[in-house]
């Protein structure tokens, strides 16, 4: 019931769905825990040291071995990860969610104080962010077939992605609307804050875009309610155009290929051409400059690289 309520107090903050499951899959992950493992049975009953046991549960065991009953959220038969260790950066997620559940929990009295506020967060290691060469992305975007519908917008969305440095999950809720032709802007409203965001066309992005709708409305058979529909008209997942990017860049020959990389693409991009990191962080829609800095960690090829070069001029 508790975690009910959390969750129906989180629906009236209006926080997306995706936010939303993951909170209510973290904290019914957690409530297993303490009545399977420790019998405790109620969340007045946690103590630190409970949590402390969990965070040291997490890290010994794999992805995707603990399912809540009658959920397939995570859908591990589909997965190739099963089984992996969880990284400090999910087992963090799983805290921050604790941490926030049992500070609503104090804020409406049920418990006096948060058995949490003791818990200290895993170090964690910041991967470097490795961007996509030129070359890599024309052998990723050559394997599209943009004579097909899907192809066609694959093949724009992969081209946006790297143009704008937009999370993919904001840029699948794009309509038509959302497109400034005149001023060269992209409004993003389904983003990660719940606030409108501007994103920047280049000429070549304005002209490719319209085509790709001029294509749409050729070929669809239905009304196109978003700016990159299905065959059937409906809103395109994250899940599929995500597998779509894979498979191309297996092709490719390109290894480790998500949606976010081509963001951290955008990002690297930028700041190698001389481009600000206030303004990237903006661009980027990131809630503060320290989460924007690791992309200032170029990797050990784009340092000896940009050696080589200067060295040859």
């Amino acid at each position: 019931y508790a975690i009910e309520d959390y969750i129906l107090y989180c629906v009236s903050k209006n926080l997306s769905k995706k936010t939303l499951i993951s909170y209510e899959q973290a904290l019914k992950l957690f409530a297993m825990f303490l009545e399977n493992e420790l019998g405790v049975k109620s969340f007045q009953e946690v103590e630190t040291r409970h949590i402390r046991l969990y965070i040291q549960y997490l890290q010994e065991r794999g992805k995707y071995t603990v399912q809540i009953v009658n959920s397939n959220v995570n859908m591990p038969e589909n997965r190739t990860d099963v089984g992996k260790q969880l990284s400090p950066n999910t087992i963090n997620n799983y805290v921050r969610n604790i941490k926030v559940f049992f500070n609503f929990l104090v804020e409406e009295r049920i418990i006096r104080e948060s058995p949490a506020d003791r818990i200290k967060y895993l170090k964690k290691r910041e991967k470097i962010k490795e961007a996509i060469t030129n070359e890599e992305l024309k052998r990723i975007l050559a394997q599209f077939d943009v004579l097909t519908l899907h192809g066609h917008r694959d093949y724009i969305i992969t081209k946006l992605l790297v143009s704008t440095g937009a999370r993919i999950g904001e840029t699948l809720s794009l309509t038509d609307d959302d497109i400034d032709w005149k001023n060269g802007l992209i409004i993003f409203k389904d983003t990660k804050n719940k606030k409108e965001k501007i994103g920047y066309l280049t000429n070549r992005m304005s002209y490719e875009l319209k085509r790709w709708i001029s294509f749409r409305e050729k070929y669809s058979q239905r009304p196109a309610e978003w700016l990159f529909p299905t065959s059937r008209g409906t809103q395109l997942q994250i899940t599929a155009y995500g597998s779509s990017l894979r498979r191309a860049s297996k092709k490719a020959g390109v290894q480790n290929v998500h949606p976010h990389r081509l963001r951290a693409t955008f990002a690297i991009e930028f700041l190698k051409n001389g481009g600000s990191i206030y303004v990237l962080s903006k661009l980027l829609d990131h809630s503060s400059i320290e989460i924007t800095q690791i992309y200032l960690n170029l990797t050990e090829k784009d340092l000896r690289r940009e050696f080589i070069r200067s060295e040859e001029h």
